[in-house]
């Protein structure tokens, strides 16, 4: 059985040098401490980003990160999930970074056959420059949770029965990258990267992958004892205390969210916005 299991389930901490390919910026990609940590760096002549070896169906995804320090401004941090091509499926977290004591804001979004507009934006209830904080996303089949430090902050339902469509027929590999975007990052692109600061540095540590390879499969196994860590992410729903967890996160640190931007949807909401946010 746990031969068995291995070979259907990825369910390890991911070392860098075996499990990431670097996808742009060179040696701005540095590989540490025998594979457990990574940093990405920017200047400005390019940033820097990585991606893992294997695409996965369904997963949980969990990493720390140490963000960019001091004036970050013009910054932007990722771990994300993406397919390739043409209706393309994408399931993100941003940090984009601000002026010094200025906070990040955590950008989530989710694209669904090519688009996404389902924005969520937030700022953190701790400083995430000074310590490592995890980031995790967990997808199934009927839901998407973002959580941070294990606390879920969004969580994004499979209402494919309206008409919303979800990801979930095409696999994805996670990437990862720091580069510039300031001419839209920090409050709408009025604050520019100060290159004077340079290299901006994002340290990557302890990448967890629960979750099932492209080319294998996750379905028709009966939990026992044995696999059921393994199996969790795949019925994950929250529960009560993690229900209340998430309206604290939503009513005192959300700073956007989508389904109530009246002047960008003037001609009425997206369907899914009329639905239990959990």
């Amino acid at each position: 059985m746990l031969l068995l299991l291995s070979i259907l389930f990825t369910c390890a901490s991911a070392n860098f040098h075996r499990d990431a390919d670097v996808t742009f910026g060179g040696d701005r990609v540095k590989i540490l401490e025998a594979g457990r940590t990574l940093t990405l760096s920017l200047d400005q002549t390019s940033g820097s980003g990585f991606q893992s070896k294997k695409e996965y169906l369904f997963g949980r995804f969990d990493m720390q990160l140490k963000l960019v320090p001091a004036n970050s401004a013009g910054t932007v941090t990722t771990f994300y999930l993406s397919s390739i091509g043409t209706g393309h499926d994408e399931i993100d977290f941003e940090f984009l970074g601000n002026s010094t004591g200025e906070p990040y804001t955590v950008h989530t979004n989710v694209y669904s056959q090519g688009k996404g507009d389902k924005e969520q934006q937030f700022r953190l209830w701790f400083d995430p420059t000074s310590s490592f904080h995890t980031y995790s996303i967990l997808w199934n089949s009927q839901r998407i949770i973002f959580l941070v430090d294990n606390i879920p902050i969004r969580v994004y339902n499979n209402h494919e029965s309206i008409g919303t469509p979800f990801p979930k027929k095409q696999s994805m590999r996670v990437y990862c990258s720091l580069w510039n975007a300031d001419d839209w990052a920090t409050q709408g692109g009025r604050v520019k990267a100060d290159w004077s600061k340079a290299p901006f540095v994002a340290t990557y540590r302890n990448f967890n992958i629960n979750a099932c390879p492209a080319t294998g499969s996750c379905h028709g196994k009966s939990a026992d004892s044995s696999n059921m860590e393994v199996l969790t992410w795949q019925t994950k729903e929250l529960d009560a205390r993690e229900r209340n967890r998430l309206r604290w996160v939503q009513q005192k640190h959300m700073v956007y969210n989508y389904c109530s931007d009246s002047n960008r949807f003037a001609n009425g909401f997206p369907a899914e916005c009329k639905r239990s946010r959990f």
